[in-house]
């Protein structure tokens, strides 16, 4: 089923560390063709708070329900950012998922640490960046290489203070939530996503790929989103 624009959820796309809001670049043509209005967020990757004020922004300039989509550290953003009335639906695409009163580091430090995390770099002023080599083999492991490097040349240096930021308020809890699995990544914890996907009860969907799915299958992701649009839609 074909959403019409008048009527369509409007798609809000967060996306993770080290990373900017051209990581959707894939998933909205997708959308679009569909007539599903979409806007990708850019947020400061500054703090979680940084980046729950800049999503609360986005969502505010919204009439009408909407379906809101996290990557990676994205998924902490909208499980705060999500309670926004508006928010009808939560998509995580290899996404973190606290509880209340956890924050992200603490669910990366329960699980073995993927590969990615020995080949994070600190500047020496408490901002992390992860190597060139990281990127290739791990991060955007089944993405040409060349891609790969320059997403290792723009990556912005992502705080290590945000790891300890804390959730208030989950919205998960109280709205219907999708969840893509990520079967090789490489910088979030398989184990923990395939946990966060069955503790909020999520309509699952594994995809053999890397981290960044949202660039290695982009019809996939944005099938799954446009399934949780339709749901939406429905009960809109």
């Amino acid at each position: 089923m074909t959403q019409s624009p008048s009527t369509a959820p409007t798609v809000v796309l967060v996306h993770g560390a080290w990373a900017d809001a051209s990581s959707w670049r894939r998933v909205i043509p997708h959308l679009l063709a569909k007539g599903i209005p979409v806007v990708a967020v850019q947020n400061p990757t500054s703090s979680l708070g940084d980046d729950v004020q800049a999503t609360q922004r986005a969502l505010d300039s919204i009439e009408g329900p909407i379906v809101l989509v996290g990557h990676s550290w994205g998924g902490a953003v909208i499980t705060e950012a999500g309670n926004d009335p508006k928010v009808k639906a939560l998509v995580y695409v290899a996404a973190f998922a606290p509880k209340v009163g956890q924050s992200v580091g603490d669910l990366v430090g329960a699980y073995e640490s993927p590969p990615a995390l020995g080949k994070i770099r600190d500047d020496g002023a408490g901002f992390l960046s992860l190597s060139a080599q990281g990127w290739v083999e791990d991060v955007a492991s089944d993405l040409p290489e060349d891609e790969a490097r320059v997403l290792a040349v723009v990556q912005p240096p992502f705080p290590a203070s945000a790891f300890g930021d804390q959730i208030t308020e989950v919205a998960w809890s109280t709205r219907p939530t999708w969840y893509v699995v990520s079967a090789e990544d490489r910088v979030v914890s398989v184990a923990l996503e395939r946990e966060l996907a069955a503790m909020m009860k999520a309509k699952t969907t594994e995809l053999k790929a890397g981290h960044l799915s949202l660039l290695s299958m982009p019809d996939a992701v944005a099938d799954i989103i446009i399934d949780a649009v339709n749901a939406t839609g429905a009960v809109a």
